[in-house]
């Protein structure tokens, strides 16, 4: 599978890579980085805004928070409005209800910098045995089967993110490339489309789903 498959799509925004690697930075940030106060829904003076909310201190909270945004990111008019609520998601995907995983995510972290891919695993595999309704631990986790040409695996664990987090659109992007990436491409096409309800403002979503409808239309005849 081509690297350029799962570029970019299971971790969350990061900074920039001091080094270019196939998939994301060289050094991804903690586990649990300050979260960017999150944006007013630009465009929606009348809509209840949350940059004065404070950062979630309880699952409940978080799961409230990105809630709501996820409601403004769906309804953003264009990219540039939906970046920023897309950052303030991924950071959220990062929370941890415990300094355990925060390690052990800042450790596989670092074991993947490394390119220790084999530790980066174990650290991984610890994260989702301690937490198994953690959905970033089997995201993150699909990236080290990534990184080891781990098609199945990394398959797997996306599909348990996406069950846990439905709206994990990182998730779902990189469900959807390696799906139409493999030739299944009514699946491809299903990812995408349960894409554009989450993020429909992710590059390049509007051409890849005309793209496979044409090809699942032919398909049929």
């Amino acid at each position: 599978m081509a690297p350029a498959v799962f570029a970019a799509v299971a971790f969350a925004a990061e900074p920039a890579p001091a080094e270019p690697s196939p998939h994301g930075p060289s050094a991804p940030p903690p586990v649990q980085p300050d979260l960017p106060n999150a944006p007013v829904a630009p465009g929606n003076p009348g809509r209840p805004g949350l940059a004065n909310a404070p950062l979630p201190s309880t699952p409940a909270e978080r799961t409230k928070l990105l809630s709501n945004l996820y409601a403004y990111l769906a309804t953003a008019e264009d990219d540039k409005q939906a970046a920023p609520i897309a950052q303030a998601i991924e950071r959220l995907w990062l929370f941890a209800d415990s300094d355990t995983i925060g390690v052990l995510m800042d450790r596989g972290a670092k074991a993947i910098a490394d390119k220790d891919y084999d530790l980066g695993l174990r650290f991984m595999d610890a994260v989702v045995d301690l937490a198994p309704d953690y959905a970033e631990g089997w995201n993150r986790r699909a990236y080290v089967h990534f990184l080891r040409n781990d098609v199945e695996r990394m398959v797997g664990d996306l599909r348990r993110c996406l069950a846990l987090e439905p709206n994990h659109f990182r998730a779902l992007e990189g469900l959807a490339q390696v799906m139409r990436e493999t030739g299944q491409k009514k699946a491809a096409l299903k990812a995408y489309e349960r894409l554009l309800e989450v993020h429909p403002n992710t590059p390049g979503l509007q051409d890849a789903i005309k793209e496979l409808s044409r090809d699942v239309d032919g398909q049929k005849t």
